[in-house]
């Protein structure tokens, strides 16, 4: 199941979490490493958006605790549909 998710921290100074957002890529290494996600990216300013790619819900919900423990923030997420799913239904 891929979804997409979207976060943006709690508002601190930059300066006060630098020392967690270093935590935050090699976490987000071992995701990439384990299969659990296809991609990461840091949004300008502040955030950062990832592609998870994880079995059930519940294995997402483990995912974004561990994110928010490293980074308190508020995160948005979108179930996505793969391209060859897609072109499997329209053809169906």
């Amino acid at each position: 199941m891929l979804f997409l998710v979207i976060s943006t921290p709690h508002p601190t100074r930059p300066s006060e979490v630098k020392e967690l957002r270093k935590q935050y890529w090699p976490w987000a290494q071992d995701k990439l490493d384990r299969k659990l996600a296809v991609s990461f990216y840091a949004r300008t300013g502040r955030g950062a958006v990832a592609i998870f790619d994880v079995p059930s819900n519940a294995e997402l919900h483990r995912l974004i605790n561990e994110w928010s423990d490293i980074i308190p923030a508020e995160f948005k997420i979108f179930p996505l549909v793969s391209p060859e799913e897609v072109q499997d239904f329209l053809n169906e």
